[in-house]
């Protein structure tokens, strides 16, 4: 566990966001959060009390491991998705620890059959299909003898779901595209009615579609970003305001990223800041270590680009970012001191460092710049 910096997740936030997003869905839709990659940077044991504490009693992870970290947290009082990876071994662990998890391929398929006959415990199956994603999923061709499958050992398989992903809902670019899905996923649902096959559930619905295209959010939507107070994309968020004729976000980051000062010194003109080159000091300058670096997730390529908040002001990265330091330009800072707070996501006074403009810096998307801070980072709820 690292002590050179922490971070914060804001239940208040985190309600305000939840409250939104079941007033946008309505009751009868189930708001599964998604907490795949570490809860997108947030942590995962921190994350799902906090969102329970908020009242959601679903999850959708990528894996068994993620699975385990939710049970382990929660026990058995919420429900848990696997959309990704299950090894051998761990289809047992989900079919006797009731967490579902999808089924897209035949030998998966078969070895869930398998294990649930020798457990003599149902498995919980979500039957993932291809409709344009072209990732995973069955293929068309491929249903009559899912369809098959699910009826000889039906008294081994519950087919808890139906569902399929979008590829790229949150862009008008692939609007066309994302129309052939749901058309796709329209004709695939008619298959399993013919065969007399209802699943319990069915979801397509991720954060982007859910806001774009209603029609998808069916019976479950999968909402990650979003309930962690981010859009999908400028244009949903944009196309959002426009549609509800509004200016003002309804929704507030959760995360907040604080470290501090470790050391000050001065430096004279003609002085280079760190490794190699890329920063030599034209002027007298005051300079700021804090202990934090790529290691960290704090990116390399922020190095001369990136800002921190140090006592009310905003304050520029300089030199190369180390891989557990990066040095800050505190020249205009008077009384800076070490143990003085630094922001690197968050508030500090009356401005801010957004993920926006922290993932812009870095060009970054923000999913990505989240679930690359280091799991090692001590997470709290505030």
């Amino acid at each position: 566990m690292h002590t050179n910096s922490h971070i914060e997740i804001s239940q208040k936030a985190l309600q305000n966001n939840i409250n939104f997003l079941r007033k946008t869905f309505g009751k009868k839709i189930i708001l599964s959060s998604v907490i795949k990659g570490n809860a997108y940077g947030h942590g995962i044991p921190q994350f799902a009390r906090a969102a329970y504490n908020c009242g959601v009693n679903h999850f959708s992870v990528f894996d068994a491991d993620e699975a385990r970290a939710v049970r382990n947290e929660l026990q058995n009082n919420v429900e848990v998705m696997i959309m990704g990876f299950v090894s051998e071994t761990d289809v047992a662990w989900a079919i006797e620890n009731n967490v579902s998890f999808y089924v897209f391929d035949k030998i998966r398929l078969q070895k869930t059959i398998k294990v649930a006959k020798k457990l003599q415990i149902k498995a919980r199956i979500h039957i993932e299909v291809e409709t344009g994603m072209n990732r995973t999923g069955f293929e068309k061709r491929e249903l009559t003898w899912v369809a098959k499958m699910l009826k000889e050992n039906a008294a081994d398989l519950f087919f808890e779901g139906l569902c399929t992903h979008y590829a790229g809902a949150e862009s008008v670019a692939n609007l066309s595209r994302i129309k052939s899905q749901i058309a796709n996923f329209s004709d695939i649902e008619e298959i399993f009615k013919k065969e007399n096959l209802q699943p319990k559930i069915r979801h397509t619905a991720c954060s982007a579609a859910s806001m774009m295209f209603p029609d998808t959010r069916m019976d479950l939507v999968r909402i990650g970003i979003m309930q962690y107070g981010l859009w999908s994309s400028p244009e949903v968020f944009v196309n959002y305001l426009n549609e509800n004729n509004l200016t003002k976000d309804p929704l507030q980051r959760i995360i907040s990223w604080k470290s501090e000062v470790m050391s000050v010194k001065k430096i004279k003109p003609g002085d280079y800041v760190g490794y190699g080159t890329s920063f030599m000091a034209s002027e007298k300058m005051k300079i700021a270590v804090v202990p934090v670096g790529y290691s960290h997730g704090y990116s390399r390529s922020l190095s001369n680009l990136g800002r921190v908040l140090i006592n009310g002001r905003r304050c520029m990265v300089i030199g190369t970012v180390n891989m557990n330091m990066l040095t800050v330009n505190v020249t205009e800072l008077e009384d800076v001191k070490k143990g003085d707070e630094v922001v690197l996501i968050g508030n500090q006074e009356d401005i801010s460092i957004s993920i926006a403009s922290f993932s812009d810096f870095s060009n970054t998307l923000n999913y990505e710049l989240l679930t690359r801070l280091d799991k090692g980072i001590p997470r709290k709820i505030i």
